[in-house]
């Protein structure tokens, strides 16, 4: 049975979250439920600044709560491999807003 959110071909892929308090958390998704909360696995949450590169914390296993998420997208494990984070620089994104 198909659910609406269309998370089943991203499990155990490795994937980017841009949550509602504008943090970024990348890991593989091991699981979700009816109401959008996900699993990640592997994950770390990639801190930007205009000032130094990106930062990256360990956040090992981690669940994210469905009405946290502004959005869900897969990466390309081997271009995130090749990327220099060290050497990026951007504004942290802001919160949403209602």
């Amino acid at each position: 049975m198909a659910t609406a959110t269309g998370l089943e071909s991203l499990v155990d892929q490795y994937i980017s979250v841009i949550t509602n308090d504008g943090r970024n958390i990348v890991g593989y998704l091991k699981g979700f439920d009816q109401a959008t909360n996900i699993i990640l696995d592997e994950s770390h949450e990639r801190v930007f600044s205009t000032k130094e590169g990106v930062q990256q914390h360990v956040l090992g296993l981690f669940i994210i709560r469905g009405d946290n998420i502004g959005v869900i997208g897969e990466l390309d494990e081997e271009l995130d491999a090749s990327l220099d984070l060290s050497e990026l620089r951007a504004h942290p994104l802001k919160p949403v807003v209602h």
